[in-house]
């Protein structure tokens, strides 16, 4: 892949795309072959070193703190950045976090469409707008590589729309690669500029996303006639 790049990870139900993820991240450990980041080989190193690398994701069952605020949740996303203990890091003595990772938080939620959301427990949050939270968790790190499990399940047709916006901004800006793995075709269509199409931990198709979609093999393992 290469930086602004949007690849999207297609494919029935069991064909391996979160394993795909769970190796990328170092939560499984490859059989054979080799992960490369930059030239830099990640097979065999732990998670906390892969994100250090600059590898951030999401997850299909979301992985939040529900007792804790929006703002607290996304904060934890820098704890690899903080040389002093991580909570006196996050929160200063008033209990607020430091200006600094407070600035920051604050305009990734704006450009997610999460602004005033800041102070809120994410547990009373509908589920699209904690995937959203925790996208941003993902994104404060600023990752060299995004991976995005699902990223538009729970979300209504507004955020959805949203969403695709702020992919688009990314892919614009250069700054990351993202893989994504989703189900909802017309976002694929939308914001990928590769597809992948696999099936049963096989690749049955790669290439733009018309070509694709057209695919044979696609239609029949999982798009249907």
């Amino acid at each position: 892949m290469r930086r602004g790049e949007i690849l999207a990870l297609i494919g029935p139900n069991g064909a391996g795309k979160t394993t795909i993820f769970n190796l990328l991240t170092g939560l499984l450990v490859p059989d054979g072959g080799s992960i490369r980041l930059e030239g830099r080989l990640l097979n065999g190193l732990p998670p906390y070193r892969i994100a250090g690398l600059g590898v951030a994701r999401t997850f299909q069952n979301l992985q939040l703190f529900p007792s804790m605020t929006v703002l607290e949740n996304v904060l934890v996303g820098l704890h690899l950045e903080l040389s002093v203990g991580f909570w006196r890091g996050l929160v200063g003595r008033n209990g607020r976090a430091v200006p600094e990772a407070d600035g920051r938080v604050r305009g990734l939620l704006d450009r997610l469409g999460l602004e005033g959301l800041a102070d809120r427990p994410v547990g009373e949050l509908p589920l699209g707008q904690q995937r959203l939270v925790e996208m941003a968790r993902a994104m404060v790190s600023r990752p060299r590589l995004l991976l995005l499990d699902e990223p538009t399940a729970g979300l209504d047709a507004e955020e959805t729309r949203g969403l695709i916006s702020f992919l688009r901004e990314l892919r614009g800006s250069g700054e990351v690669a993202v893989v994504l793995v989703e189900h909802h075709m017309e976002t694929v269509m939308e914001v990928a500029d590769r597809v992948v199409a696999l099936h049963f931990g096989r690749v049955i198709a790669e290439g733009p996303p018309e070509e694709v979609q057209r695919d044979p093999a696609v239609v029949e393992a999982y798009l249907g006639a």
